[in-house]
């Protein structure tokens, strides 16, 4: 897979309800695989950012599967980890407003509230059971691809939509656009 496999809105599969993988088969570990190529080729198309995770429906396949980038500052390191039915178990600490992008709302960026603190529990590709507490970062992008797997977008999130969105410039720094949100037709006019 592609970059060009990667599902935007406005499509409407990006509001579907993942299922959940009740037995990892070889099928699973190709859409896996699928996902980490897309992400890969959405990464190698983009100077100033990196695609750290993916959600199996932004490849139009509605199994509750993310991936997740294993070294979050290194765009070089390809390697990525695979979370297979992620659920969060709990959510604590300070909300935090930062911005937030996502590769099916292509240069689109704006301040969504989310806890600092996030414990979930999930399967390996192995079908282990992991669960695990992430902080910061990591913490955001669990409950931003979980909500994928909810059929939930990023711009759902947002708060203040006099401060909705920006696009990285040339330059790299972001930008206020101007927008209407069409909410018929499931998608942001600019």
């Amino acid at each position: 897979m592609t970059k060009d496999n990667i599902i935007m809105l406005p499509n409407k599969h990006l509001r579907t309800k993942s299922q959940m993988v009740n037995k990892i088969t070889e099928s699973i570990r190709k859409i896996v695989d699928d996902m980490t190529s897309a992400t890969i080729s959405w990464d190698e198309s983009r100077d100033h950012e990196v695609g750290v995770a993916l959600a199996a429906i932004q490849v139009d396949k509605p199994k509750r599967i993310i991936i997740i980038r294993d070294d979050l500052d290194n765009k070089e390191n390809v390697s990525f980890t695979a979370y297979i039915n992620p659920k969060i178990i709990k959510l604590y600490g300070d909300i935090v407003e930062e911005f937030e992008g996502c590769l099916s709302v292509p240069d689109v960026y704006g301040k969504v509230p989310r806890y600092a603190k996030v414990k979930i529990q999930a399967l390996d590709l192995d079908g282990k059971t992991v669960n695990l507490t992430a902080s910061g970062f990591l913490a955001k992008i669990f409950q931003h691809e979980i909500d994928h797997t909810e059929g939930i977008l990023f711009i759902d999130k947002i708060k203040d939509m006099n401060e909705a969105f920006y696009r990285l410039n040339t330059k790299g720094k972001l930008e206020k656009l101007d927008y209407k949100v069409d909410v018929q037709a499931n998608s942001i006019l600019w």
